[in-house]
């Protein structure tokens, strides 16, 4: 989201960045995974990537699809998705470096590089892949650079590469910045959870308190490590970027937003809506940038909805 912006705020927000303020509080070991439930047949594993390794989860059977989470939380987000979407896929969720129990990253990294090395490493050769956010982002990459491996998208909350947002940087995107230059890692995380969980038409107290305790478990890791200054700086963009090459999209793919989310998140939506030919577009009522986490049945009834009109899901 970032990145996103026009060149000039970047070139203000990239003068923030340049301070290094890397994050010296220690990891946790075995990463606590306290929220978790307990998933029924899942199996748990990491593979080797590049020089680091991916945590994974899959389960169920019937063909691959594959859940890339969004840049402040990690695969738990996919919680309300995991056992039901699993009763008509063999899913997989993971946590990329520096989320989660994966890996440090060591420096910049191409995130659709690591998905690819995952797919390779778990022997998936075509999938179903959904993304939120970042996650999104990343996984409409993925199909242009390998469209033979995709079988479907689900863009969630996800802005094309190459797409600038029109207006100043939100307020809190720059209050999270002065929070990282000072070392107030309780406010970054605040205020990450305000951006991406409250929207910017609601106040902490008019969400479900419940998704926002989930959301600053999961975040408290990317935070702790100054995960955030290290994707805006992505190795091997994608060139050129998929906002110009969105009718090269072939395949089936269905585009979810959250109605609450920042107006320009809802502008990308549309965008890709127009520029992908034949994809659908949902806006899920009161919610906003995890929709999923806030409005699972809703969510889910779109997404199962879509693939089965695609003739993925039984």
């Amino acid at each position: 989201m970032y990145s996103a912006f026009p060149a000039g705020d970047r070139k203000a927000l990239d003068e923030i960045l340049s301070d290094d303020f890397t994050f010296t509080s220690p990891r946790r070991e075995g990463h606590m995974r306290s929220l978790d439930k307990p998933m029924r047949n899942t199996h748990q594993g990491t593979v080797t990537v590049g020089d680091g390794n991916l945590y994974h989860e899959m389960t169920g059977s019937g063909d691959p699809m594959v859940l890339c989470h969004a840049g402040f939380v990690d695969s738990r987000m996919w919680d309300g998705q995991w056992e039901e979407f699993s009763q008509c896929f063999r899913v997989v969720r993971f946590d990329m470096r520096d989320y989660g129990k994966s890996d440090r990253a060591h420096g910049p990294i191409s995130r659709r590089k690591d998905l690819e090395g995952l797919l390779d490493q778990l022997e998936i050769q075509r999938a179903v892949l959904m993304g939120c956010s970042m996650g999104g982002t990343i996984v409409l990459d993925f199909a242009l650079e390998h469209p033979e491996r995709v079988a479907a998208l689900v863009l969630v909350s996800a802005v094309p590469g190459g797409f600038e947002m029109r207006g100043d940087p939100p307020a809190d995107l720059l209050a999270m910045f002065a929070a990282m230059q000072q070392g107030d890692l309780a406010q970054v995380s605040e205020l990450q959870l305000r951006l991406w969980v409250d929207g910017p038409f609601r106040q902490p107290e008019q969400v479900d308190p419940e998704v926002r305790q989930r959301a600053a478990e999961m975040n408290r890791i990317p935070v702790e490590h100054g995960t955030f200054g290290l994707d805006t700086q992505p190795v091997d963009p994608l060139d050129p970027p998929a906002v110009t090459r969105l009718n090269q999209i072939r395949v089936p793919t269905l585009i979810i937003a959250g109605a609450l989310d920042n107006s320009e998140l809802l502008r990308a939506a549309d965008v890709m809506e127009e520029g992908i030919t034949g994809a659908r577009k949902v806006i899920i009522p009161g919610a906003a940038h995890v929709p999923n986490m806030e409005k699972p049945e809703e969510f889910n009834r779109a997404v199962l909805g879509f693939l089965t009109d695609a003739g993925l899901c039984a």
